[in-house]
């Protein structure tokens, strides 16, 4: 039971694929906009994570990514599903 509590709390982020040169891993694009506190502008951040990937994403695509338990030194993510390939 407390299981599946734990998952609930997993992190989903939604992204793009920059880069599939390596096995089973791929490196996601997530981009953030958001209000300056004072200035009001919209700010735009972006970062990148490495994602285990065993559906064999190509670089475009947009992909669901969970937070999970580290699988190697910087995989801390996993591709759970496709949103849209790349056209």
């Amino acid at each position: 039971m407390s299981e599946t509590n734990d998952r609930n709390f997993r992190k989903v982020r939604r992204g793009v694929v920059a880069s599939n040169k390596m096995e089973k891993t791929v490196t996601v694009l997530l981009e953030r906009a958001y209000q300056h506190g004072l200035y009001g502008k919209t700010v735009r951040t972006s970062n990148k994570v490495k994602a285990h990937d065993e559906m064999g994403c190509d670089i475009g695509d947009t992909v669901e990514i969970m937070e999970t338990r580290p699988i190697s030194k910087e995989k801390r993510w996993r591709v759970t599903k496709i949103v849209e390939k790349v056209k």
